[in-house]
């Protein structure tokens, strides 16, 4: 059964979550289903959705307000989707309350990126329990946080974690990629992709690798964001050498990046699912450290397929980056067995089988609706 699944982002910024939504949305057209996604003009995801060939419809749904609201229900209206998937919290309410205004609306399922706690309240506890038929979430941790926390039903709450193109992130030589990228190959490169928002940990990374004082080590901090000047001005501060720091903001040819480090950081602190940039780094064949936030623990195993390290402790994050800069041997390990791990659990195929499979059973449960 082929369904036509409509797909709602009020977020304007771009991310891990944007591009989980156009991966999969990509994926299921190929699969024969029709997807269209609705968000603000205004959104880095608007034009890139447009660039891409997934059907977008402009919606004024920024900001929680009455014109946000008159718009998506004008939209569901006339819409004739089987199921609605949300994503951020704006568009979350606005298709929810738009929802109780028309007739038949399709049902909605609400999925939770981020492991930042949900509210517990009466208004919260309506929208997940009874608004949303289904919530899905991209780690174990979050889904755990809301049977136990926020009460939800297990029945209704299910992890899906984000996947990847194993084709296109995986290992390659390191000497080629950094030619390609006109990198120096006869240094030890470590490197952070990520949006440049705080929680992130950039602002962490930058006090351990000044505190590692290796004099050829470069650090290539790989992104742009809010943070940007933030972290350019904590980066003279600490007299990081301008040869031993990079920071060529966003880039679009991120596997060449990966391929070409030695290791891969993540020192986030909240806010985290499964991030998509740690199980590219796994997939390119590279030894990572990260925290233990949010999802990241289902996927680096301390001492096994990565290490973890405190939150917001560069003293810790030194010690990791210093042990595996010195030991090649623990650094290839640890290498190998990210690559093994991510190839057994973080296909696109393995996500999209699971989503559709998810999706179905909220149409069935919710009965056929009226085409127009």
């Amino acid at each position: 059964m082929n369904m036509n699944v409509l797909h709602t982002e009020s977020s304007l910024g771009w991310g891990g979550q944007e591009i989980r939504i156009l991966t999969e949305s990509l994926a299921m057209m190929e699969s024969g289903h029709r997807v269209t996604l609705a968000c603000p003009p205004e959104a880095t995801l608007f034009a890139v959705a447009r660039q891409r060939g997934l059907p977008v419809a402009p919606l004024p749904i920024a900001r929680k307000n009455v014109t946000g609201l008159l718009a998506m229900r004008r939209f569901l209206a006339h819409s004739d989707a089987d199921v609605i998937v949300t994503h951020s919290s704006t568009d979350c309410w606005l298709t929810a309350v738009a929802s109780l205004l028309i007739r038949r609306p399709p049902p909605m399922v609400r999925l939770r990126h981020i492991s930042a706690p949900v509210p517990v309240n009466l208004p919260t506890r309506w929208l997940y329990n009874t608004a949303s038929r289904l919530v899905i979430t991209t780690g174990q941790g979050i889904r755990d946080r809301l049977i136990e926390v926020n009460g939800l039903h297990p029945n209704r709450v299910l992890s899906i974690p984000t996947g990847i193109d194993l084709e296109r992130f995986s290992p390659g030589d390191r000497d080629t990629a950094r030619e390609r990228l006109n990198l120096p190959t006869d240094r030890p490169l470590i490197g952070i992709v990520a949006t440049l928002r705080s929680w992130k940990g950039h602002l962490q990374l930058l006090e351990a690798f000044a505190a590692l004082r290796h004099p050829t080590a470069i650090l290539a901090i790989v992104g742009d964001g809010p943070q940007q000047e933030v972290l350019a001005r904590r980066a003279t501060q600490l007299a990081i050498p301008q040869d031993q720091l990079l920071m060529p903001g966003r880039q679009e040819d991120i596997p060449n990046w990966l391929r070409a480090m030695d290791l891969f950081v993540l020192p986030s602190y909240a806010n985290e699912g499964v991030p998509q940039a740690l199980m590219q780094a796994m997939a390119c064949g590279l030894p990572v450290i990260s925290t233990p936030v949010g999802g990241i623990p289902e996927m680096v195993l301390h001492d096994q397929t990565g290490l973890l390290t405190p939150p917001k402790d560069p003293e810790s994050l030194r010690a990791a980056l210093a042990g595996l800069l010195d030991d090649p041997q623990r650094r290839q390990r640890l290498a190998q067995a990210a690559l093994t791990h991510a190839r057994e659990r973080c296909s696109t195929a393995i996500m999209l089988e699971r989503m559709e499979r998810a999706l179905r059973r909220v149409i069935e449960e919710n009965g056929p609706r009226s085409r127009r």
